[in-house]
């Protein structure tokens, strides 16, 4: 049989990417319209400023963290112990019957904080069991040296996800409030479909060798005694961190550039648009040489956008910036995650994985909590171009605690480039 020269030629990477592809839209449309509804009810329903409100903004990142820091480790020895196909299954399923229920109390008008909280809280949770299981599937599935094309592939499903999900999520908020929960269920129950299509993947050998406490422990000693991992999962924790304006971006929608729920669904959209045309470039032509210098480069350009984004007053020119940020970003994630699939060995991947993922919805969700404070306390602009600030700081930073970074040149596993170098 001939060797596959292309991801997209393996039947079940096309099942994968398209369940990732249909759960994207429909979970990035979620959290637009979940934090523009908390926010535009925080400020009708119940008279908060403008400051109050964002405030409740970074409470709903915290809602969702919080079971997030609970149960990641508990998520990374599931995907390694059992089925991954059908532990990613459950957790679409579990989402599907959150945006369900969105739906249903939006279209009975029932306009609560509480409500929103606990659903977005149950909105994470069932992200926390996807984004291992579904991270370990496709190193499965594909050849090892495919696998960066796999990536960009795998992230052109996510930021064009990531671009039509904000913008349907916007406009169909705005036609409806309730119909983008609808539509976000019917792509969830897709996803699970196709999840389901890819063959059973058994667990890795010896994975419920240890017990699962141990095998969580191990884990995380592992990242630690991996100062390569380390270095590429923390410098996306404390960048993201610091620089995460889209937490705020229901604010410059609705109170500092006025263009409402439509404005705000482009504006989410932007840094995936600027993230999707550089995944498509790498398909084509992936990274090959001193990678890991490039990665602290596009993070450094990640906090120059971010800082142009809180100083701009026009829509399009927050677009442009917010475009270049998501294509800044893309660069760094296309890296980070080859680095960290090709240098983590398959039975240790859905652990690994998991703090991975716990190290990205930290910075996003802690983030959001970070920005509505800062926010509460210097206004939406200085709490944006503080954490675009400490972006940069944090890369220049990590260029010199982890030197390991800035010396990678490809992909090939770390310990093996130190090997043929000695």
């Amino acid at each position: 049989m001939t060797e596959p020269t292309s991801p997209l030629q393996i039947t079940d990477f096309r099942y994968f990417w398209l369940s990732r592809f249909a759960s994207v839209i429909a979970t990035t449309g979620m959290v637009v319209v979940i934090g523009y509804q908390l926010y535009d009810v925080a400020r009708s329903d119940y008279a908060m400023s403008i400051p109050e409100a964002a405030f409740q903004l970074g409470l709903l990142g915290l809602a969702q963290f919080v079971p997030l820091m609970l149960l990641t480790p508990l998520a990374g020895v599931v995907a390694d112990r059992f089925d991954r196909r059908r532990v990613a299954a459950l957790a679409v399923a579990l989402d599907f019957l959150v945006a369900t229920s969105l739906a249903l109390s939006t279209a009975a008008g029932i306009r609560s904080l509480p409500l929103l909280f606990a659903l977005a809280a149950l909105h994470g949770s069932a992200r926390i069991f996807v984004g291992p299981a579904l991270g370990a599937i496709a190193p499965n599935i594909v050849p090892a040296r495919l696998i960066p094309r796999a990536i960009a592939f795998n992230s052109i499903a996510w930021q064009g996800g990531s671009v039509a999900g904000p913008a349907m999520g916007g406009f169909l908020f705005a036609s409806s409030p309730a119909l983008p929960y609808w539509t976000a269920a019917a792509l969830l129950a897709v996803s699970c479909a196709g999840i389901l299509a890819i063959r059973r993947l058994p667990p890795p050998d010896g994975s419920r060798a240890a017990h699962p406490l141990r095998q969580i422990v191990d884990g995380f000693r592992f990242v630690w005694s991996e100062r390569f991992l380390l270095g590429c999962i923390t410098l996306d924790l404390f960048a993201v961190l610091l620089g995460g304006a889209t937490a705020l971006l229901p604010v410059f929608a609705r109170d500092i550039l006025h263009v409402g729920p439509e404005g705000l669904g482009q504006m989410r959209a932007a840094p995936a648009i600027g993230a999707a045309v550089v995944a498509l470039w790498l398909s084509w032509r992936p990274l090959t040489t001193n990678v890991g210098a490039k990665m602290l480069w596009a993070v450094a350009a990640f906090g120059v956008a971010t800082i142009a984004f809180g100083l701009s007053r026009d829509l399009l020119l927050s677009m442009v910036v917010l475009s270049l940020l998501g294509a800044a970003d893309m660069v760094s994630v296309f890296v980070r995650s080859s680095l960290i699939q090709i240098n983590t060995p398959d039975d240790m991947r859905g652990r690994v994985s998991a703090i991975s993922g716990l190290a990205i919805s930290a910075s996003n969700e802690l983030g959001e909590m970070q920005s509505g404070v800062a926010a509460a306390l210097v206004g939406a602009t200085g709490a944006v171009v503080f954490g675009g600030a400490g972006a940069i700081v944090v890369t220049i930073l990590w260029a010199w605690m982890f030197p390991e970074l800035r010396r990678a040149r490809t992909f090939a596993p770390q310990f093996r480039q130190r090997e043929s170098e000695q």
